[in-house]
């Protein structure tokens, strides 16, 4: 790492989160050294443009969790029903299984679509 101190600048902040920089406190930001202009009778001047630290958005959330299927919604509002991991053992009953999975789904697509039309 090299260090250098620069001394007598002129320093131009854009800031998101104060008005102007407080003492002691991290910006995460560009700082870049503007081109020199003879009219304005300075050498050095710099920017410095707070970057926007936004949270990442999550991706198709989760709108149910049940113990059969999730149902989560992707970008364009369409839904997705995904099938939870089944554990087959000895015993497992396919008929059951799918009556369970079918009578969740039926459960969740109608809280949804219900939900939906409350909101318009």
């Amino acid at each position: 790492m090299k260090v250098n101190t620069e001394l007598c600048v002129d320093l131009k902040t854009r800031l998101r989160t104060d008005a102007c920089m407080k003492p002691g406190k991290d910006y995460v930001g560009l700082m870049r050294r503007d081109v020199p202009n003879d009219g304005f009778g300075y050498e050095h001047h710099y920017t410095f443009v707070e970057a926007c630290i936004c949270p990442p958005v999550k991706r198709n959330p989760h709108v149910y969790a049940g113990r059969h299927i999730t149902v989560t919604v992707r970008g364009d509002g369409t839904l997705r029903p995904n099938l939870r991991p089944a554990r087959i053992s000895a015993g497992f009953d396919v008929l059951a299984y799918a009556a369970q999975v079918a009578a969740e789904l039926f459960t969740a697509l109608s809280i949804l679509l219900e939900e939906r039309r409350a909101h318009r």
